[in-house]
């Protein structure tokens, strides 16, 4: 298992981006690295602004683990925590939900504990099939028209 542990100020991101890089590097799945970036710096910016309010004394930490047939992210944050089955949904809202949905759609499996402080997000790597990586475009696609719309 490999940790990052960076201080709650949103201009610490891009190091998680270079770590989530280097792990798709280092297991030869760059061309996932992508959706599970994105993925990823959601979970770290909500940790920070919605979990840690931004404050610089709380850390989020982001820990790497193999799993079978995959990967494991998780990040935690400092925070009280939140209700997360209230956005279990298509966010109505572009301003509220949007990276709870991304974590959603673009991980395999996306799970929040400890009150909502910490989620768990596994990625295949052996094999997102076709019929799959459709159903996620198609979700997002829908996501972003209606997005557009609103506008």
């Amino acid at each position: 298992m490999e940790t990052l542990k960076i201080q709650s100020v949103e201009a610490n991101i891009p190091q998680v981006e270079a770590f989530v890089e280097g792990i798709c590097t280092d297991l030869n799945c760059y061309n996932y690295f992508g959706t599970i970036s994105v993925a990823v710096l959601q979970a770290v910016e909500n940790a920070i602004v919605h979990g840690n309010k931004c404050n610089t004394e709380k850390s989020v930490t982001i820990k790497f683990s193999r799993a079978k047939g995959g990967v494991s992210f998780t990040v935690e944050d400092e925070g009280k925590g939140f209700d997360y089955k209230s956005y279990t949904d298509l966010p109505t809202d572009t301003e509220q939900g949007t990276g709870i949905f991304l974590m959603n759609v673009l991980s395999d499996n996306c799970q929040f504990s400890n009150k909502g402080r910490c989620v768990k997000m596994l990625f295949k790597i052996q094999g997102i099939d076709a019929g799959y990586s459709m159903e996620r475009a198609n979700t997002l696609t829908s996501f972003f028209q209606k997005a557009t719309v609103k506008i």
